[in-house]
């Protein structure tokens, strides 16, 4: 038998060269460390290549396109399938602890229960042809420039740009359509016909018991989200309503990569880095369709879904032991984080004994299930700075509303410091009465209306001049403005939000 590789395998290595590190990045977020989100990833990655094959060879002899997503949202449901079996058979403790919470709740439930009840997102996407459903997602969710999407898809660049609109308008009627076959009550199916209108025209106000059933009804808000093609919340509907739990972190890494130049375009100047200091090796796809992957895992494919929180330098320790360098693969001045931020405030008290298998800093066992979760405040107070830390030096800060949705919106805290800091604390004061669910980049803890976000291992060290950002998610009921009384570490700072 011969040893050449198949059609189907160069097909495959194809695949994992272009999905690898959004796998990867997923797969991150729903772990405790890398060495489990490199075995979930690589787990989820050879499901989903026999998932691919089994529903291509369905279309064989009967004329009839199989539904299904395209390659990157197919393999991000594969990771959350996978983590699944992991709950089921025993190895939840290897698994993000709000993520085990999800898969055994009703939320999770919605995305493989009855075709009529799934989000309405997901249903819109499989419903398209292939292709199309491609360049939605590519365009929206990765963050591709349009010019890496057409050379991706093999489209006339020239025309790229009317094909999304086109793509957008149709994935509106696929998710349309749905919405009206959807089991709804008659409160709801009241109000189908007026949300369509509203939601057709940029310009169109929301009717005011309109506005009241959208912020009462997850449902109909899902709807509303899939259906408004302006405003700019089209990726976190799309992220949301098809990979489900830490879809709206996922997008926020996705974007971050594509501002800094790492995706669409850059993998072949990543690579040639990778092979310069021989830290890397390229993937290989066997017979059998199992993947095997070399240092490429753990010191490349991670380490481009993510953008730097700090001036520091990083390193990896893998599940051997080895220290693995986090290179830069973009800019000669970027340096990646060592370690990666996961939507989830929730903290654990560290065991002296065990140590982070990406930073090697002191963290708590991944094997142990952690304690607290995203309300707890006992990592947080708000006595007067240690003096014989660095003290709180003047800083300014930007207070950003990245997407917003009725109840909910997604928020950044960028702050820079003139003065070189050992650690942070970022603290601020809502009017409104938010609440903030999940976050990364931090931990957070509130107390009523006050927010206070710390340092993870990684982005604890700011440089003089430097800046750091945390990202999260929130909820809001009848106002969302924007929050004040910002301090850094005890001490004021100004507001630029």
């Amino acid at each position: 038998m011969s040893d050449l590789p198949t059609p189907q395998d160069a097909a495959e290595a194809a695949l994992f060269s272009e999905c690898w590190d959004a796998v990867l990045s997923y797969a991150d977020l729903c772990t405790s460390g890398s060495a489990a989100a490199t075995q979930l990833a690589t787990e989820a990655f050879t499901h989903g290549i026999r998932e691919a094959r089994a529903l291509g060879s369905g279309t064989k002899g009967t004329g009839r396109r199989t539904p299904r997503l395209p390659r990157i949202p197919l393999l991000l449901t594969s990771v959350r399938t996978t983590a699944a079996a992991w709950e089921e058979h025993g190895q939840g403790h290897r698994l993000d602890p709000d993520l085990r919470l999800w898969l055994n709740s009703g939320k999770a439930a919605r995305y493989t229960g009855p075709p009529l009840h799934r989000p309405l997102a997901l249903r819109g996407l499989r419903d398209m042809q292939e292709p199309d459903a491609a360049l939605l997602w590519l365009a929206e969710v990765e963050a591709l420039p349009l010019p890496a999407v057409a050379r991706r898809l093999g489209l006339d660049p020239a025309a790229a740009a009317e094909e999304l609109a086109q793509v957008r308008a149709l994935f509106r009627d696929r998710c349309h359509r749905n919405h009206l076959d959807t089991p709804m009550d008659a409160n709801c199916r009241s109000y189908a016909r007026l949300l369509d209108a509203v939601t057709r025209s940029p310009g169109a106000e929301t009717p005011e018991d309109l506005s009241r059933h959208l912020a009462r009804c997850v449902d109909c808000a899902e709807a509303a989200a899939c259906l408004r093609l302006h405003g700019g919340g089209l990726p976190s509907a799309l992220a949301g309503g098809v990979i489900g739990w830490g879809g709206l972190a996922y997008l926020e890494r996705r974007r971050r990569a594509a501002d800094a130049g790492l995706l669409g375009g850059r993998r072949d100047a990543a690579v040639d880095t990778g092979l310069a200091v021989g830290k890397m090796a390229a993937p290989r796809i066997g017979r059998t369709g199992l993947l095997v992957t070399a240092v490429l895992v753990s010191a490349l494919a991670l380490g481009v879904t993510l953008m730097p929180s700090d001036d520091t330098a990083g390193t990896d320790t893998s599940a051997g032991g080895e220290s693995v360098n986090r290179l830069p693969v973009a800019e000669p001045g970027t340096v990646l984080p060592a370690a990666t931020a996961r939507p989830s405030g929730s903290s654990a008290s560290p065991d002296p004994s065990e140590s982070d298998p990406r930073t090697g800093a002191t963290t708590p066992n991944p094997d142990t299930e952690p304690q607290g979760n995203s309300s707890s405040s006992a990592d947080v107070t708000h006595k007067a700075a240690d003096p014989t830390k660095t003290a709180s030096p003047s800083c300014q800060i930007k207070y950003e509303i990245i997407n917003q949705w009725p109840d909910g919106f997604q928020a950044t805290v960028t702050v820079t410091t003139t003065k070189a800091l050992g650690t942070w604390r970022v603290s601020w004061t809502y009017q409104d009465g938010q609440r903030v669910t999940q976050m990364w980049d931090g931990t957070f803890a509130q107390e009523a209306t006050r927010v206070t976000a710390t340092a993870a291992d990684y982005n604890k060290t700011v440089a003089a001049g430097g800046t750091f950002t945390v990202g999260f998610l929130g909820s809001w009921q009848g106002a969302n403005s924007v929050p004040d009384d910002f301090t850094l570490n005890d001490g004021s700072c100004a507001s630029s939000g």
